[in-house]
């Protein structure tokens, strides 16, 4: 039985800089067909906003009781607005860089009983003086912080990310980096690399068993020069691989509804309860916990530290 460190969690600081997103849900009903075209007509309910991306791995890292640091880049618009009053209501403490040439990234899902019928993506990658700026921003605030996590979501925040991760590393602070692509030379130095299932596949291959997931995964790591590298398998839990061999969890999730969000999740509880003094095998095993109490959630969805407890 694992007691949850929550004294230690509460005194943990976390910096998370990275792509920040909207999450918009138009809930609506669907009782029959458009005659314009084969597609479900939906009569509109309600709206749901909800932070995402970076900004919802501040969110979880908050709603576990530890102190919550955001850096990205939003819009001058009323997406950005958004964004701003989520945080704030989520105790996040965010430093925005504004850049008024991009629409703050936003993700629009449709939704007719309970089911998603069409996703909608707005989105444009910073501008290189807002890249400047988040750097320049993270380079004030590290040293507040025990811990940085990236959230790379592909939308051009993280651009510059070697020359982040080598500012941290001179600092002495972990980093740990939810990748994207195929191209995870731009990791190199970080701490621990956290991809899925597929993501690995990208970057490694397909394995044909474990062992051969061993070898590439080892590969990756040293080639990288990590500490760690933790995969995130689904069903099939999480595998964490270090200098000593291989740690395996199985997944704990009792029903799965929606996995939207799931490893903003784990990568904010893995960096709280690294931050709180656990080694990583504990804190794969408590992110493993949240990601099973997540994956039953509609949405982006946060776990509590009463929940996790």
């Amino acid at each position: 039985m694992m007691t949850f460190p929550g004294e230690a969690v509460a005194a943990s600081r976390v910096l998370v800089v990275g792509d920040v997103m909207l999450d918009r849900y138009w809930f609506g009903d669907v009782d029959r067909i458009s005659p314009e075209a084969p597609v479900p007509v939906v009569k509109m309910g309600r709206v749901e906003d909800r932070l995402g991306g970076a900004a919802n791995v501040a969110r979880n890292i908050a709603a576990l009781g530890a102190q919550a640091s955001l850096l990205g880049v939003i819009g001058q618009d009323e997406a950005g607005k958004t964004v701003r009053a989520l945080a704030e209501a989520d105790h996040v403490q965010a430093h925005w860089v504004q850049d008024p040439a991009m629409p703050t990234s936003l993700k629009l899902r449709v939704l007719g009983r309970q089911q998603q019928l069409l996703r909608v993506d707005f989105e444009e990658s910073p501008a290189s003086s807002a890249l400047e700026q988040l750097q320049q921003n993270m380079s004030d605030l590290l040293d507040q912080h025990q811990v940085l996590v990236l959230s790379d979501y592909a939308k051009g925040a993280l651009a510059q990310v070697e020359s982040l991760i080598a500012l941290a590393r001179s600092r002495n602070i972990p980093v740990l980096v939810d990748p994207k692509g195929k191209t995870y030379e731009r990791y190199q130095g970080a701490t621990i690399l956290t991809p899925n299932r597929s993501e690995m596949q990208e970057a490694v291959g397909v394995w044909k068993d474990e062992d051969d997931l061993m070898r590439r995964a080892q590969d990756l790591r040293r080639k990288l020069n990590l500490e760690c590298l933790l995969i995130t398998r689904s069903e099939q839990g999480m595998t964490l691989f270090t200098e000593q061999g291989r740690e395996h969890v199985d997944a704990q999730a009792q029903e799965v509804f929606d996995v939207s969000g799931a490893g903003d999740t784990v990568l904010a509880t893995l960096a709280v309860m690294r931050a709180a003094g656990l080694d990583w095998l504990q804190a794969m095993r408590w992110a493993n916990r949240a990601g099973g109490i997540v994956v039953g959630k509609l949405g982006t969805s946060i776990v509590t530290a009463k929940e996790l407890a």
